[in-house]
């Protein structure tokens, strides 16, 4: 065996020691890409619910704003009734009764369609504070494995260690958006 060759075996050695204690590190990084996308796609539906919610609440408060309308309409046609003279008594006390039975109605609806629409945007801001925890989640996540993956180029363990520590507070804020109420 000449000198050549028995010096290229041992560099051949030494680098798949250094590939050996690499896989750890290669691991880690699979892992936390698994981890962005779950967290990614998570955010994204979050963000969608957010959005839906947000639609609905303002078209509860469109009805809302209509019922109130046409019970302003029908008070100033009773307001008005009351102030005209009109030729048949008994027809406009008729209307009267008429228009005061469909404000009470409108009362109640008005107030359950605000109830709903105040709920809807209860949920709406649920939704973006349970976003913003993956958010957060995800850019701690690909920090992470950032972090983790300039232990490849240095081949010093310590971005390993602070490329974990990202990671955990990372998949922290994103489970913690499912206790959020």
């Amino acid at each position: 065996m000449e000198a050549n060759e028995a010096q290229e075996l041992q560099e051949h050695a030494e680098h798949g020691a250094h590939e050996s204690a690499m896989r750890p590190v290669a691991f880690t990084m699979s892992v936390l890409a698994v981890l962005v996308a779950i967290t990614t796609v998570l955010g994204h539906r979050t963000h969608t619910d957010a959005v839906l919610y947000q639609n609905k609440a303002t078209d509860q408060w469109n009805l809302y704003q209509a019922h109130k309308i046409r019970s302003n309409d029908t008070q100033l046609a009773a307001d008005l009734l009351g102030v005209v003279s009109v030729g048949d008594k008994n027809g406009a006390a008729k209307i009267a009764r008429s228009y005061a039975d469909h404000e009470a109605k409108w009362a109640d609806e008005t107030k359950e369609d605000k109830d709903k629409a105040e709920a809807l945007e209860k949920r709406v801001e649920q939704a973006e504070a349970r976003a913003g925890r993956f958010d957060l989640g995800e850019a701690l996540l690909e920090i992470g494995l950032v972090i983790t993956s300039v232990t490849l180029l240095t081949r010093s363990r310590i971005y390993w260690y602070f490329g974990i520590i990202a990671s955990i507070a990372g998949v922290a804020s994103a489970v913690s958006a499912f206790f959020l109420n």
